[in-house]
């Protein structure tokens, strides 16, 4: 399926995104696609000219339909072609595309820890979702032995970037916070999409801003996010519980958005 030159495999020159397609609707498609295009122009890969957000859909669908997938995750990984060692001999893109079944659990019971073995950086490439992932891979190893849940990942100034595999908040009275996107964490979907809901409430503020570690053990609550659960809320951190109110409130919000 990939050649031995495949740049993504030899060089990690790849970025990708991760869908949601529940009842054959692809969830929050205009954010993917523009997500996509930006990171693509960063890395100055060549954007086809047919490559529109009707034809990324229509190649989603399609994929969907071929595995007889009407709930699905599908990951679009994009790449620049085979050619060239550091120094690519073309920009041109090809595409990857896997669907797979849609399994959705949102626990009950989840508990983290910080991963403080390496740190991601607080620059602009940490935003983009490529296939440069190793932080990732060795934290979820961590957690899987020493039974967490999840982990915490943090820069290297040792504030809090985001999980392993979704943006953080905290709920602290009527304040929820993230990492802002200069702490080097991903520009998720469902993080905007929280931070739209939040911004209109007329109960709580939401701040993007620093957050340490010891933050984390001060709140009242604690979640994840990404597009495929949507929320996680955490239920412990170190001694420390949480509970689940304004996380549970704002997954229904999340669910009437979409």
């Amino acid at each position: 399926m990939l050649h031995s030159n495949n740049r993504a495999f030899n060089y990690g020159d790849a970025l990708f995104e991760t869908l949601k397609i529940a009842d054959s609707k692809i969830y929050f498609l205009e954010d993917h696609y523009f997500r996509l295009m930006a990171s693509m122009r960063m890395l100055r890969m060549e954007i086809p000219l047919n490559f529109t957000m009707e034809f990324f859909e229509s190649e989603l669908q399609k994929t969907a339909e071929q595995n007889n997938l009407e709930n699905a995750r599908v990951r679009f990984t994009v790449f620049r072609k085979d050619g060239g060692l550091y120094n690519p001999t073309s920009n041109q893109i090809a595409y990857l595309i896997v669907a797979t079944p849609l399994t959705i659990l949102v626990k009950e019971t989840y508990v983290v820890d910080i991963f403080k073995d390496y740190y991601l950086n607080s620059d602009i490439l940490s935003t983009l979702k490529t296939t440069n992932k190793i932080t990732n891979v060795l934290a979820s190893i961590y957690a899987s032995e020493n039974g967490f849940d999840n982990c915490i990942l943090v820069n290297e100034r040792k504030q809090v970037v985001e999980a392993i595999n979704g943006n953080i908040f905290t709920v602290k009275g009527n304040t929820i916070k993230t990492p802002s996107i200069s702490e080097g964490c991903i520009k998720g979907i469902t993080r905007k999409k929280i931070i739209e809901i939040v911004s209109k409430s007329e109960v709580y503020t939401i701040e993007e801003t620093e957050i340490s570690p010891f933050d984390l053990q001060k709140a009242d609550e604690i979640f994840i996010t990404n597009v495929i659960v949507g929320i996680q809320p955490v239920t412990q951190y170190k001694k420390a519980n949480f509970g689940t109110k304004v996380s549970s409130s704002l997954a229904l919000a999340l669910s009437k958005l979409i």
